[in-house]
């Protein structure tokens, strides 16, 4: 009993997580679209602000629902083994995305919480996806890249640098991983 139990977790071990929702973060692009459009139009500060915590929540309950619903149907845990590891590793960076969100905008630094966003997004998806399939990684680069040019472009490429790396990587990204890797 003991060599099969030890086999059953090696194998749970080494096990990918395939759950991902392709079709979750085409939507999740489509609705970070909307929000770069709606926020590019705010008066303040605090209005492209709020504009953007709400598009977050709603990414939030999409990705969690279609997550859930996709592991259900592929028969993948989201608690144990690769899933497990896959939110241990994607969740702290963005624990740290919102303490620095609330930092920099009561310390005046509203220009850099585009950047701030995607890279940190991008390096949580690296390390997620260090665990699940290979373009989830990938993804992740192509963050930090548009991270970087919102960190180092102008202070007006803030809202082009979120709707490319939320609206457009989503899409993209997630019609690949829908197409591959079963929706």
């Amino acid at each position: 009993m003991d060599n099969l139990r030890f086999i059953r977790d090696t194998m749970e071990r080494a096990g990918s997580f395939t759950a991902v929702p392709g079709w979750g973060q085409v939507a999740i692009g489509v609705t970070a679209l909307a929000a770069a459009w709606i926020a590019e139009f705010q008066a303040s500060p605090l209005g492209w602000l709020v504009v953007w915590l709400v598009e977050g929540l709603v990414a939030l309950a999409i990705g969690g629902f279609t997550l859930a619903r996709k592991a259900r149907r592929i028969d993948n845990a989201l608690l144990t083994g690769p899933g497990r590891r896959f939110g241990l590793s994607f969740l702290p960076p963005m624990f740290v995305g919102g303490l620095l969100t609330f930092a920099l905008y009561f310390a005046g630094f509203y220009h850099l919480i585009p950047a701030t966003w995607l890279l940190l997004y991008g390096t949580g998806v690296i390390t997620g996806g260090a665990f699940s399939v290979r373009i989830v990684p990938v993804m992740g680069l192509a963050f930090l890249v548009v991270g970087t040019a919102a960190l180092f472009g102008p202070h007006t490429w803030g809202d082009t640098c979120l709707a490319i790396g939320f609206g457009g990587l989503h899409i993209v990204f997630g019609t690949i991983i829908a197409r591959r890797y079963g929706g």
